[in-house]
Parts: structure tokens; sequence; C-alpha cells
């Protein structure tokens, strides 16, 4: 499910200055392109960070309810509001792949099959479990 976040872009010297208020996300792109994706990839690392730790991801804020005057760089410049979206579970797909070891069990007549046929069950099970989430 995709969730929508307001944004503040600042435009410094030299680069553009991101925040993202609900999640109390600072960075810095070197273009408007490079901000929305750079904004997008810190809303969704820090979400499934924060599912990881049991947390509660917060709800988004009315994109009227941000006042870029009170933003962290107003002082920098004249910030404009946008909106970013995410899809926390796509984001977790594409990006979350570290490997973790599970122990299976089979039935031996499936085991020795797999190994007459030299079948990577790891590689089989992930395919097998990649195809049931897409």
């Amino acid at each position: 499910m995709t969730t929508v976040y307001p944004v503040i872009l600042t435009k410094d010297k030299d680069d553009i200055l991101i925040e993202v208020p609900d999640l109390e996300i600072l960075t810095e792109a070197k273009n408007i392109q490079e901000a929305i994706v750079m904004a997008r990839d810190a809303i969704g690392l820090t979400g499934i960070s924060m599912q990881d730790n049991g947390d509660s991801v917060p709800e988004p804020s009315d994109i009227d309810d941000i006042d870029v005057s009170k933003g962290t760089f107003a002082d920098v410049g004249k910030g404009i509001k946008t909106l970013v979206d995410i899809d926390f579970d796509e984001y977790r797909r594409k990006n979350d792949n570290k490997m973790v070891r599970r122990n299976v069990t089979l039935p031996n007549w499936m085991n020795r099959r797999a190994e007459q046929e030299h079948l990577n069950v790891s590689r089989f099970l992930q395919d097998a479990l990649a195809e049931r989430y897409a």
C-alpha cells in the first residue's frame, strides 16, 4: 500500500536540502530529481528500520499542516512543500536482501530426488516464495 509523506525542499547554494518532518529525516541532493529519489529512499529505509525494531511508522501529516517557515532549513532559503510516495512492502522487496539461514525439513524421498537432480533447494525455495509473494 502506498503512503504519501509531505517533504520540504530548500535550495541552498549548490544543493537541495531535504526534510521529512514526520520521520525526522534530513538529507540533501544535487538537484530536484535526485532530491525526490533521496527522499523516497530515506523514507523507505527509515520506515522498514522502524518496522524491524517493532516501532510503528508515523502516519503522514496533511501537507496543509506543514509550515515551511518552521522547517529545519528555513534560515537557508525559501522552501517548497511537495509529496513523496512510498510503498514500504515494495521498498523492502527491492532493498532488504540480507540472506538469513533457515533449516528446512523434507521427506527423505524428496531430498533424495532433489540430490539426484542436483537441485539447489535453497534457490528453489527462494524462487517459489518470490513467486508466491510477487
